[in-house]
C-alpha cells in the first residue's frame, strides 16, 4: 500500500520480553515465540507441516472496527508474493490460533482471501534454494469491515486504503 494512504502509525516488532506492550503501549505483534529478525521454524514453512503460526497481538488503536493480516516474501524472485491474507478479524479477537483451516471463513469470523498463488489460507514459505528471504506479518488496524465476500491483496489494498488507524510488523527469515 503507498505509504501515502496510511496513517505514519509506530510499528513494534519487539518481542513481548523485551518491549512489553503494556509499558510502551503501542500496537504490537506477535508471531508464536519468535523475536523478529528470527528464523522461522520448519513447522511453518515447506520443510515442516507447513501450518500458520500462532499470532496474538495487544493495544489496538482504538476505533478499531476490524484487523487485516498480510504475510508476504518482500525477496519473491517475481516480486513480493503474499503467503497469508486474513480480514476482518473481529477487533476484540486477540490472537490466531496455529494450524488454521483454509476455510473461508474462520472460527471467529475473520475471512481468508486469496494468496498469490490463487488460494485460500495460509501457503506455507518455500524460497527458491539460496539465500533466505524475508516473510513479513503485517496486522492493519481498519476504521470499518471490509464489505467483500472475497478478496485477493489488490482489492485488500484498494479497500484499506485511507482506513488504517495503525499498523503492528513482525519480520522473520527463512531459506532452503
Amino acid at each position: 500500500m503507498p505509504a501515502s494512504t496510511a496513517p505514519s502509525p509506530a510499528v513494534t516488532t519487539a518481542a513481548p520480553a523485551q518491549a512489553p506492550a503494556t509499558v510502551t503501549g503501542g500496537f504490537s505483534l506477535h508471531v508464536d515465540e519468535l523475536v523478529p529478525g528470527s528464523v522461522l521454524p520448519d513447522a511453518y514453512a515447506c520443510k515442516g507441516a507447513g501450518e500458520s503460526p500462532e499470532l496474538s497481538w495487544e493495544n489496538v488503536p482504538k476505533g478499531t472496527k476490524s484487523l487485516v493480516l498480510i504475510v508476504d516474501d518482500p525477496d519473491a524472485p517475481k516480486g513480493t508474493f503474499t503467503h497469508w491474507l486474513l480480514y476482518n478479524i473481529p477487533p476484540a479477537t486477540r490472537r490466531i490460533d496455529r494450524a488454521q483451516p483454509n476455510a473461508k471463513v474462520l472460527a471467529n469470523g475473520a475471512q481468508q482471501g486469496d494468496t498469490s498463488t490463487g488460494s485460500r489460507g495460509y501457503f506455507p514459505p518455500c524460497p527458491p534454494i539460496g539465500p533466505a528471504h524475508r516473510y513479513v506479518f503485517s496486522l492493519y488496524a481498519v476504521d470499518y469491515e471490509i464489505g467483500m465476500p472475497t478478496a485477493d491483496r489488490d482489492g485488500i489494498d484498494w479497500a484499506m486504503s485511507g482506513h488504517v488507524l495503525g499498523q503492528a510488523t513482525v519480520t522473520t527469515t527463512f531459506g532452503r
